[in-house]
């Protein structure tokens, strides 16, 4: 394959994963903030708090979309590694997006349901890029090449029909 068309297939690969990655981590800020805005309006705890539980609850969710629609043809052989490595990162995201909320929220007074939405979407926002990266490059590996390789050899050998036994191009005398 030519080298454009071998970067062509790998942005459009990376496109794929962005849209999936997207879709899951959309639907993930929903229950985020939707868990959030349940959590601060009906009970009487602190906006983090809130913000933290609805995190925990987010990240959840977004390991069984991710592991299961995102990067679901990737490496499975390591589980606790993966989830080990999956929850450190998702920690870290959880620090990013609640420490932009708290810096908001305490460091600079703004406390209104809009405000506070407002900064847990963006805090939401800036921690997604830091999983984006992470999530790929850490815990959702590809698979080795060779291994990839082989693998597409044999999906491919299972899927094609055998091939009819080949015709001489000779041509036979007329007399025999």
């Amino acid at each position: 394959m030519s080298e454009p068309g071998a970067l062509r297939m790998r942005l459009a690969l990376l496109g794929r994963e962005v849209a999936k990655f997207g879709v899951v981590g959309g639907l993930g800020v929903l229950v985020n903030l939707v868990v959030f805005n349940l959590v601060r309006h009906t009970t009487e705890l602190p906006v983090v708090r809130a913000s933290l539980i609805a995190t925990v609850v987010a990240i959840a969710f977004n390991y069984v979309g991710f592991r299961y629609f995102t990067y679901r043809d990737r490496d499975k052989s390591g589980r606790t590694k993966e989830m080990t490595l999956f929850l450190l990162f998702s920690l870290v995201g959880l620090v990013i997006e609640n420490g932009i909320l708290y810096a908001a929220t305490y460091g600079l007074g703004w406390n209104s349901s809009l405000a506070s939405n407002f900064f847990k979407f963006f805090g939401i926002g800036v921690a997604t890029l830091f999983r984006f990266w992470s999530y790929r490059t850490w815990v959702f590996r590809a698979l080795p090449a060779k291994e990839a390789v082989q693998t597409a050899e044999s999906f491919l050998e299972q899927a094609e029909p055998a091939a009819p036994p080949r015709q001489s191009r000779r041509r036979q005398p007329d007399h025999v």
